[in-house]
């Protein structure tokens, strides 16, 4: 029975959209994990017809539990893995066993934002940035304010900091070197602007733009993305001078093979690279592409991973729009309301709520306190928009005050200067307080 093994996985976003693709394609699907919690909820990994716990940071231990599976009945035919850092180990893994390899060296330099930087060195794409070493005792910045302090091996939003005084860099550099004591800061100068995501799969050196897509960000103590609008214009000159730059991005990292997502800015006439990410992008994006163009992005990247040749086509064109739902304010779920009216309000596709009655629900510190989201078309890209916050103004979160954290917005405004776009009215609608 051919196969493929998946290394790691989240409950849902592309990375469990992967799986189910796997299926799909009629593949037998193998999870390696490392969390309990998934072998205690058997029951809501329907797609995942054996799973098995691993130290996943443990290659050997990885290279046994593989070995074990490739037998007369199971043909491994592809080892892949859609969340970080695992999609370096999987690509790692792929070639030990002889398989189809996505880029190891190029996963590897993305994966580190100071080899990222390095690698755009001689192009026009690299922000002007700094990285302070460990052991520096000189820990001044070399860049007008503000600036960016981006711990260099994460791709979590709480180890990006903005700072637009002295003080908020003092601060932001302590808390990533207490973090992190043994390893460099990279610093960045604040570029300004709308900021795009491009989602690309390379074959056999050939850079394919899967989609781009605009994104709106709501800065919270942390760069949280609330908003992404799929862009349809692909003859504009915009377009075209994003494509190849994205192109240029990816093959100057030498990516021969594999996905990759690349978060770009534009300043001073020329597209700055943000993040380099060797996979697609998480959450809900998959499930976005797919409602804009009909191709499941996800699906495509395992026939490239088999060998198999992707089809990256566009199926259809329509405006798309995915609005995500954040809290202003920590507290205990008691319910959620308002999900079917969400459903039926004109032009939504999808909708989806993530936490459990019980969970703790707080101010967003990262991409994953993003609790519920909604997708919707239109007939323009402004209708889709509109008709995705109408959507996710419907969704409620009842909670019981906990008296934990808050969006702090005069510290926001303290810490970015001009560059914070908070606004409570962007959460309004979205949490019942009951006592």
């Amino acid at each position: 029975m051919k196969t493929i093994v998946f290394i790691g996985a989240n409950k849902s976003g592309s990375s469990y959209e992967a799986i189910k693709a796997s299926e799909e394609l009629h593949y037998y699907t193998v999870l390696l994990t490392d969390r309990k919690s998934f072998f205690d909820k058997r029951l809501d990994f329907p797609h995942v017809h054996s799973m098995r716990m691993c130290d996943l940071d443990n290659i050997d231990e990885l290279k046994s539990a593989i070995a074990c599976i490739d037998s007369d009945r199971f043909t491994v035919e592809a080892i892949v893995s859609f969340i970080d850092p695992y999609c370096h180990t999987a690509a790692r893994l792929s070639r030990a066993f002889g398989l189809k390899a996505f880029t190891a060296e190029a996963i590897e330099t993305m994966l580190d934002k100071t080899k990222s930087r390095a690698a755009l060195r001689d192009t026009p794409y690299a922000p002007p940035y700094q990285v302070i070493d460990s052991e520096a005792e000189d820990t001044a910045r070399a860049l007008d304010l503000p600036v960016v302090l981006k711990a260099p091996v994460s791709s979590a939003s709480r180890d990006v900091l903005v700072a637009a005084t002295d003080r908020a860099y003092q601060d932001a550099f302590g808390a990533l070197r207490r973090r992190s004591p043994d390893g460099p800061v990279l610093v960045e100068q604040y570029l300004p602007g709308p900021q795009v995501l491009v989602e690309t799969l390379t074959v056999d050196g050939v850079v394919h733009i899967a989609a781009v897509v605009r994104q709106e960000i709501l800065f919270a103590g942390r760069f949280i993305v609330t908003g992404y609008q799929i862009v349809t214009d692909e003859n504009s000159a915009f377009f075209r001078g994003l494509r190849d730059a994205a192109q240029s991005i990816v093959l100057a990292h030498g990516l021969r093979d594999g996905p990759c997502h690349l978060e770009l800015r534009r300043s001073g006439g020329a597209w700055k690279l943000i993040e380099a990410n060797p996979r697609i992008s998480g959450g809900a994006m998959n499930l976005l592409i797919e409602t804009a163009y009909g191709v499941n992005l996800a699906k495509e990247t395992l026939k490239a991973a088999t060998g198999r040749r992707p089809e990256l086509g566009q199926r259809r064109r329509q405006e798309a729009f995915l609005q995500y739902v954040v809290v202003p304010e920590a507290g205990r779920l008691i319910k959620v309301t308002g999900r079917t009216m969400a459903q039926n309000s004109p032009g939504v596709r999808w909708v989806y709520v993530k936490p459990k009655k019980g969970s703790l629900l707080t101010p967003p510190a990262s991409m994953g306190h993003r609790y519920a989201y909604v997708i919707a078309t239109g007939g323009t890209a402004a209708e889709a928009r509109r008709r995705a916050k109408a959507g996710a103004g419907c969704i409620q979160f009842h909670l019981r005050k906990t008296g934990g954290s808050q969006v702090p917005v005069e510290r926001i405004r303290e810490v970015a200067g001009d560059h914070a776009e908070v606004g409570i009215g962007d959460f309004a609608g979205s949490v019942v307080w009951e006592s």
